[in-house]
């Protein structure tokens, strides 16, 4: 189940200038694309392929701010704690 929250205008407008840039990375691009579907739509998640170029974006000391701003808000909005199924996880002992 998604997390309820959606991003704020104030990040979404950050994101529409992260994609428009041309300076852009793949993974930049690839956080603020999540982070502006997730705009006024609290069922969407970010997805775990989305999640991963968040943080490499966040790492990223040349990153703008800009691009970690959407990228913060796209793993603001991933549920669960590395786990795909969003349930909770089964014991495999017996």
């Amino acid at each position: 189940m998604a997390k309820r929250e959606t991003t704020s205008k104030k990040v979404a407008t950050s994101a529409s200038k992260t994609l428009s840039s041309p300076k852009s990375t793949k993974n930049e691009k690839s956080a603020a694309g999540s982070a502006l579907a997730q705009h006024k739509t609290p069922s969407k998640e970010t997805s775990t392929k989305a999640a991963s170029a968040a943080s490499k974006v966040l790492k990223n000391p040349s990153a703008s701010k800009a691009a970690k701003s959407s990228a913060g808000s796209s793993l603001t909005q991933k549920s669960g704690s590395g786990t795909n199924s969003g349930g909770p996880r089964k014991s495999s002992k017996k």
